[in-house]
């Protein structure tokens, strides 16, 4: 077992490195996209995140590390939409570190995240339905599966939803 994360922003092209280690990764990908990216593919989708990243400060696509051991470990996103009250997390490890509870870790500080901003009433994450660890992650973590549906490129996918209540 680990002893903690820590989240860094992607801010630059610097940090693109990390993003590939886990785009280019079949394992990785396979579970959460279903194929690995192309290298054009990741350098578009790399463009957006550093677009997306500058829109909020507490909100976008971190690095996640090991905190003890300062280790690349994975990504956490967390994005809100346009009226600030719903928001959807994403996270990929490293296959090395499967198991080792770092998903359930992630979701529980990106959930930490949307819990600071009042406005936000739910928060979505969307996962394959085959992908079974990442479903355990988020029902231990109070989320229910909604729905099932096909995605733009014809991939099944898994929504589930977390209703945020804040203590006045």
């Amino acid at each position: 077992m680990h002893n903690g994360i820590y989240f860094e922003k992607y801010l630059s092209e610097a940090d693109f490195e990390y993003y590939l280690q886990l785009v280019l990764n079949e394992k990785v990908m396979v579970m959460n996209y279903g194929r690995v990216f192309s290298l054009e593919e990741a350098n578009l989708t790399y463009k957006g995140i550093l677009k997306n990243n500058v829109k909020h400060e507490d909100f976008g696509y971190f690095k996640v590390f090991n905190k003890n051991k300062n280790i690349f470990i994975g990504l956490g996103s967390i994005t809100i939409n346009n009226e600030l009250t719903e928001s959807e997390i994403e996270y990929m490890i490293l296959p090395e570190y499967w198991g080792q509870g770092y998903g359930s870790k992630i979701i529980y500080e990106l959930l930490k995240k949307a819990e600071k901003i009042k406005t936000i009433k739910k928060v979505i994450a969307i996962t394959d339905p085959n992908n079974l660890a990442s479903k355990q992650i988020l029902v231990k973590n109070g989320f229910i599966s909604c729905k099932v549906f096909e995605i733009d490129d014809g991939s099944i996918v898994e929504e589930f939803s977390k209703e945020i209540i804040h203590i006045v």
